[in-house]
């Protein structure tokens, strides 16, 4: 008997890296998964369906169940369609993993106005279309639902040459925080991941004589074990977190407000030099700009 015996999830992005380690273990662990990949490279252009198919036919090889899809999660058709591929296929939606995306780093002095918008397109909107077809097709179906948004430390925590990427991911973590608000009266749990993870997406960020170990202590397969059990009926009290996963180390990611500097409300505003000198005097009290990642 498998965690999610019985459950269908539609993983985007699944031919590769995060994506089929995701729809791998979701099969192992008895859901029908629905495979979207749209085929293409690294920085989203092209497309084919062989990567898809080589995940579904690893699934169907191990004794599971699973479709392709090849649909791009930034058409509105392709997103309510891979969704409709889940119920007509399998008769409905309990998880849905967006992880589809693609890279177009560049300082910003050297961003163009389409490497800016494509990333956008892709990740924030793409994310936006696909959570929406499955989340109106799990009220539909009155049974509740989970649904993982995959953010970055490059938007949560900031990274050079990733202000495009880092921004749709930072938008991606807003729209978790806000939907898991609205989707809890509906048994259905928004939790947001944040990994490091070793792809084709970042292989080349590793030095070249710390990719070898970067590749086995990076694997993406040691990121979706815990994303799997919070798509589980165990995990449904676990809603509106930010976890951080790379190799074998879970981290909770949360928030925290440090108070700088106050006056009594009711009296006049700050004076501009008074209020500098008290942000300066409280600036070694504040946490760091970039807390330490996960390796």
């Amino acid at each position: 008997m498998g965690l999610l015996d019985g459950k269908v999830a539609l993983v985007t992005g699944a031919g590769g890296g995060l994506g089929r380690a995701h729809a791998l273990l979701l099969a192992k662990e008895g859901a029908a998964v629905v495979v979207n990949d749209l085929g293409g490279s690294r920085d989203g252009t092209g497309a084919g369906e062989g990567m898809a198919d080589q995940v579904v036919a690893e699934i169907q090889a191990a004794g599971g169940k699973a479709v392709a899809d090849y649909g791009s999660v930034s058409s509105p058709e392709h997103a309510a369609a891979m969704v409709q591929a889940a119920v007509r296929s399998f008769g409905g939606i309990d998880i849905c993993i967006n992880n589809a995306g693609i890279l177009r780093d560049k300082s910003f002095k050297n961003m163009s106005d389409e490497m800016w918008d494509v990333i956008i397109d892709v990740h924030l909107r793409g994310t936006y279309l696909v959570t929406k077809a499955a989340y109106d097709q799990m009220l539909a179906q009155g049974r509740g639902g989970r649904i993982i948004m995959t953010s970055s430390t490059s938007g949560l925590l900031g990274n050079f040459g990733q202000t495009n990427y880092g921004a749709a991911k930072a938008g991606i973590a807003g729209f978790a925080r806000c939907l898991y608000t609205e989707a809890t009266k509906y048994g259905i749990t928004v939790n947001v991941l944040a990994p490091g993870a070793w792809s084709r997406m970042t292989e080349d960020l590793y030095p070249e004589e710390t990719k070898a170990a970067a590749k086995e202590a990076a694997a993406p397969e040691k990121v979706s074990p815990a994303i799997v059990w919070l798509c589980s009926d165990e995990a449904a009290g676990i809603t509106g977190r930010t976890f951080m996963i790379s190799g074998n180390r879970v981290s909770l990611l949360s928030w925290q407000r440090t108070e700088v500097a106050r006056k009594d409300s009711q009296g006049d505003p700050w004076d501009v030099r008074a209020i500098g000198e008290a942000i300066l005097a409280s600036e070694n009290t504040w946490p760091p700009v970039k807390p330490e990642r996960p390796r």
